[in-house]
């Protein structure tokens, strides 16, 4: 099947730094569209949530971009999996038993940004859905609470040991 980008000059793709996790977590999903009167589909693969949130992890503490930010905040608490819980759980499958050093600095780093509501990353959450839905009337306060709480759990979670029968305690 070939697909046509109609009025495209120039066409290219991004590769990402990080920890390659997009790479050890494909999945793939039906795209479909009707082209002239006909439904048309195609399987893709692309990269699955655990994959995604520690490549954008990644990106976020390369980057500094406040939409990196936001973008981790909203995929922890509106993902089809089920909210934070269900987003560390995809990660660590992703990662397995062990969590490489450059992951979880970057893991503590996205925590760090999220610690209180006046961090920049819960800013930068806050300001995007505002922004994004000026129609609702939203409560900035509770958004940055939201955030805050999100990423706390979704880093606990993943960095924590996940069977107590390793704790020698």
């Amino acid at each position: 099947m070939t697909v046509h980008f109609d009025g495209c000059r120039q066409l290219g793709a991004v590769n990402l730094r990080g920890t390659g996790a997009a790479t050890r977590d494909i999945v793939e999903r039906e795209l479909r569209t009707r082209v002239g009167g006909i439904e048309q589909r195609a399987t893709i693969n692309v990269t699955g949530l655990g994959g995604y949130l520690l490549a954008k992890t990644a990106a976020g503490r390369s980057r500094r971009k406040a939409k990196d930010w936001y973008d981790i905040a909203y995929v922890l608490m509106f993902n089809d999996a089920g909210g934070p819980t269900a987003a560390a759980a995809a990660v660590r499958r992703v990662l397995g038993e062990e969590i490489p050093g450059s992951t979880h600095t970057a893991l503590d780093d996205l925590a760090d940004n999220f610690t209180t509501p006046s961090d920049q990353g819960p800013q930068a959450y806050a300001e995007q859905i505002i922004a994004d839905h000026v129609d609702l009337d939203l409560d900035h306060r509770a958004l940055l609470v939201d955030a805050v709480t999100a990423v706390h759990d979704f880093h606990r979670l993943v960095t924590e040991r996940w069977s107590s029968a390793d704790d020698p305690s």
